[in-house]
C-alpha cells in the first residue's frame, strides 16, 4: 500500500508533466504550425505603414488656361488629438503660443481647430478629429522654421510645403459656381469613394459642389502608400516598400475664359441699369451654349470669391453666401441660378407654342387674329397693352409677340384635348398636347447637364397639377383650411385651388402658351431648347467637361455631349421660326435693343420674353442664336424683378454678341467667332 505522501507526490508529477506538456505543445503551435501569422503581426510591430497623397488635378478652360490650380504653400497644421494627449490642458496654452506667430487672436485660433456639431456653428472643423487641421495656409518660411525648431514648445503643430488650391481667374473669369469648391472629407465619403485617410488634412479633400463634386473622382487621382521601418521608441529607421500616388487627372473645359469674363461683364452692367430704374434685382444668369451642345460660358449674379473656401469660412460669409440668417437679400452667391434658377420664360416660349400648334393642325401659313383682348374662361387677357393688329401670320406673331393669338391658341389646343380628362382626380392623367410638345423640347426635366446643381422647372400637366393639389389641398400650404370664398384676394385663390387646383382650366391653358402662370424653366433649359431650335432639332443633353487629361499629357477620356432626343417638329417648320426670330432683331419688339448693330457682320435672331409676376416688376428675357443662317451659338439672359425683355435683357444679350465676335469697338474673345478646334497641351 503507498503512503499517503507518496500519492500526492505522485499527483503533483503528473500535474508537473501536464504543465510542460501543454507549454511544449504550445510552443510548437506557435513556433511550427502558425509562425507565418506571427512572423507578420511582429514585422507589423516593426514597420509602419504612411499614406503619400496625391496631387488633385487641375480644371482649366478651352485655351489650357487655369481656373482651378494648384500651387505649393507653407501650411500649418495642429493635431489636436496629439495635443491633447501630450499636454494637461488640452493644448490651450499651445494654441495660446501659436496665435500670434499667426498673426491672429486666440478666439479666431480655438474657432479653427474645434470641431463641428450640431450645436458648433462656423467657424469651425468639418473633417476628422484625428486628422491635423490646416490652420494657416500661407505661412512665411521664417515661421516655419520657428515652429520646427521649437518642437517641445509646440507639439502637435507641423509646418509643411502643401499643394493649396488657387483660382488664376484669367481675363477676370470668374465661374466660382461652375467651378465648385473642395471642403474636408468626411468619414462616409471617404467610404464612398473607397479612400483611405491621408493625415494631410489639405488633401483630404472632396468636391462638394460644381464641376469639383461632379469630377471629384479623376480629380483627386489614387494615393500610393510607404511602408517604413521603425524601432522599439517609434522612430522612424528606413523604408521597405513604397508605392506612387497616381495624380488627379486635369479637367478641360469648354469654358472660354475670355467668353466668360464678356457673360459677367455684361450681366453684372444690365444689373446696375435695372437697378438705376429702381427696379430690387438680385440675381440672374447669362448661358453661351454652342450648337452642338458645349457650354462656352456660364455666369451666375451674383458672384463671390471662391477663396472664401480656405477651411476658415464665418458664420456670417456662409449666410451671405445661401442667404441665410436673415439675409434673404443677398441673392445667395452660392446658388448657380444658370442651372438653379427658375423663371416664367416669357414670349421666349411661344417658339414651342408655335411647334404644338403646327404639330396640332393649325396652318404654319394661315392668318390669326391679334386683338387687343381676349375672354377666356370668364377672364380678360389683355394683348400687354398694345392695341389689335389684325390678323397675321405666325411669323408676324413671333415678330410683334402678339400675346392674344397666343392666348387664343392655347385656348383652342384646351377645347380640342380630351377634355375629359381634365376632370380626371388622378395622377394618371393624360399629358395635355401642347404640354408634350414643351417636354419634348425638354422643359420640366433635368437637361442632364455635367453639374451636380439643377433644377427642374415646371411644366403644368394634368398630373403635375394633381401632384401640387395633393400636397397643397390639406396640408402644406392648406388651401382648404385657409381659402375664404369672401375673403381676400390670396384667401379666394387658395379656396378655388382647394376646390379645383387639380383641374386643367382654360385661363391656365392661355397664359401657359405665352410662357407664364405655372410655366418655369431654367436659364440653361431655355438656352438648351434654342440650341436644338437653332441646330435642326438635335436636344443634347449640354456639357462643360471636354476631356479628362493624365499628369502626364495624355487624354484619358474624351467627354461629348450625349444626344437625349430630336425634335418632334418638322426641319421646314424650324427653319420657319428662326427665320421669323431674325425678324424680332431687325423690326419686331428687339429692335431698338439692337438699333445700329452690325447686323451685315452677324445676323443674330431672338426672341424677347416679359414675364410678369404678381406683386413684383415682370422678369426680362432674351433668347437667341448666331448667324442666323448657320447658327454657332446661342446666347440666352434672364434677369428676375427686372422689366421688359427688350429693356434688361436684350441689351445684355447685344453686349455678349459684341464681346464674342469683337464688335462695335470690343476686343474678340474668340477671333473669327471660333472655339479652339483641338484640345490645349496640357502637362503637369
Amino acid at each position: 500500500m503507498i503512503p499517503v505522501s507518496r500519492r500526492r507526490l505522485v499527483v503533483l508529477y503528473l500535474i508537473a508533466a501536464a504543465m510542460i506538456a501543454t507549454l511544449g505543445g504550445r510552443l510548437w503551435y506557435l513556433q511550427v504550425m502558425d509562425t507565418a501569422q506571427y512572423k507578420q503581426l511582429a514585422a507589423v510591430n516593426q514597420t509602419r505603414q504612411v499614406v503619400v497623397p496625391a496631387v488633385r488635378g487641375s480644371i482649366v478652360d478651352d485655351e489650357g488656361r487655369p481656373l482651378v490650380d494648384k500651387t505649393t504653400s507653407l501650411v500649418v497644421s495642429v493635431n489636436m488629438t496629439q495635443l491633447s494627449q501630450t499636454t494637461s490642458d488640452d493644448g490651450r496654452t499651445v494654441l495660446r503660443r501659436l496665435a500670434p506667430m499667426l498673426g491672429m487672436s486666440d478666439k479666431t485660433l480655438s474657432e479653427k481647430v474645434r470641431l463641428c456639431t450640431k450645436s458648433v456653428p462656423a467657424p469651425c472643423w468639418p473633417g476628422s478629429p484625428y486628422q491635423p487641421i490646416p490652420v494657416d495656409q500661407q505661412v512665411s518660411a521664417q515661421t516655419a522654421l520657428q515652429i520646427l525648431e521649437q518642437p517641445t514648445l509646440f507639439p502637435g503643430v507641423t509646418a509643411q510645403v502643401q499643394p493649396v488650391v488657387s483660382y488664376p481667374m484669367p481675363d477676370g473669369a470668374n465661374a466660382a459656381q461652375v467651378l465648385g469648391y473642395l471642403q474636408p472629407i468626411t468619414q462616409q465619403e471617404m467610404a464612398k469613394e473607397h479612400i483611405p485617410e491621408t493625415g494631410f488634412a489639405a488633401d483630404d479633400l472632396v468636391g462638394q459642389a460644381g464641376l469639383e463634386a461632379q469630377y471629384n473622382t479623376a480629380l483627386t487621382g489614387k494615393p500610393g502608400t510607404r511602408t517604413v521601418s521603425v524601432n522599439a521608441a517609434g522612430d522612424v529607421t528606413g523604408t521597405v516598400r513604397e508605392t506612387q500616388p497616381q495624380n488627379g487627372d486635369t479637367l478641360v473645359t469648354s469654358l472660354d475664359a475670355k467668353v466668360q469674363a464678356v457673360a459677367q461683364q455684361a450681366l453684372t452692367a444690365a444689373i446696375g441699369r435695372a437697378r438705376s430704374q429702381g427696379n430690387d434685382v438680385n440675381q440672374g444668369a447669362a448661358v453661351v451654349e454652342t450648337t452642338s451642345g458645349r457650354i462656352v460660358a456660364m455666369a451666375s449674379y451674383p458672384d463671390y470669391d471662391p477663396n472664401v473656401w480656405d477651411g476658415s469660412i464665418s458664420q456670417g460669409e456662409v449666410n451671405y453666401l445661401f442667404g441665410l440668417g436673415g439675409q434673404s437679400g443677398s441673392g445667395e452667391p452660392a446658388l448657380n441660378w444658370a442651372t438653379q434658377g427658375q423663371y416664367a420664360p416669357g414670349s421666349t416660349f411661344k417658339v414651342t407654342s408655335t411647334a404644338a400648334a403646327v404639330a396640332n393642325g393649325y396652318s404654319l401659313n394661315g392668318l390669326y387674329s391679334c386683338p387687343a383682348s381676349v375672354t377666356i374662361g370668364g377672364h380678360t387677357f389683355i394683348n400687354d397693352g398694345e392695341p389689335g393688329l389684325g390678323d397675321m401670320t405666325f411669323s408676324e406673331a413671333l415678330i410683334q409677340s402678339c400675346d392674344t393669338v397666343y392666348y387664343n391658341i392655347g385656348y383652342g389646343m384646351y377645347q380640342t384635348d380630351d377634355p375629359k380628362a381634365n376632370g380626371v382626380l388622378s395622377a394618371k392623367a393624360p399629358i395635355q398636347k401642347m404640354q408634350r410638345m414643351e417636354l419634348d423640347w425638354g422643359f420640366g426635366s433635368y437637361t442632364g447637364v455635367d453639374l451636380p446643381e439643377e433644377s427642374t422647372g415646371t411644366i403644368p400637366t394634368r398630373r403635375w397639377l394633381y401632384n401640387m393639389w395633393e400636397d397643397n389641398a390639406h396640408k402644406g400650404q392648406n388651401w382648404c383650411k385657409n381659402g375664404k370664398a369672401d375673403g381676400s384676394y390670396v384667401q379666394q385663390i387658395e379656396y378655388q385651388d382647394c376646390l379645383y387646383g387639380w383641374q386643367w382650366e382654360p385661363g391656365q391653358a392661355a397664359i401657359a402658351a405665352i410662357g407664364q402662370g405655372y410655366v418655369t424653366v431654367t436659364p440653361l433649359q431655355l438656352a438648351n431648347a434654342y440650341v436644338a431650335l437653332a441646330n435642326g432639332g438635335t436636344l443634347y443633353s449640354p456639357r462643360l467637361g471636354e476631356a479628362l487629361v493624365s499628369p502626364a499629357g495624355k487624354v484619358t477620356a474624351k467627354i461629348n455631349p450625349p444626344v437625349i432626343r430630336h425634335l418632334p417638329v418638322s426641319s421646314y417648320t424650324l427653319s420657319y421660326i428662326r427665320d421669323a426670330l431674325a425678324g424680332v432683331v431687325t423690326q419686331g419688339t428687339a429692335a431698338g435693343a439692337f438699333g445700329g448693330f452690325p447686323l451685315n457682320q452677324v445676323c443674330v435672331a431672338g426672341k424677347t420674353g416679359t414675364a410678369q409676376i404678381m406683386g413684383k416688376v415682370a422678369t426680362s428675357v432674351f433668347a437667341s442664336f448666331a448667324p442666323c443662317q448657320n447658327p454657332k451659338y446661342v446666347v440666352v439672359v434672364m434677369l428676375p424683378n427686372s422689366g421688359y425683355g427688350a429693356d434688361a435683357a436684350a441689351p445684355a444679350v447685344r453686349q455678349i454678341w459684341d464681346g464674342i465676335y469683337g464688335l462695335e469697338n470690343h476686343q474678340a474673345a474668340l477671333p473669327g467667332g471660333q472655339v479652339p478646334a483641338k484640345l490645349p497641351t496640357v502637362q503637369r
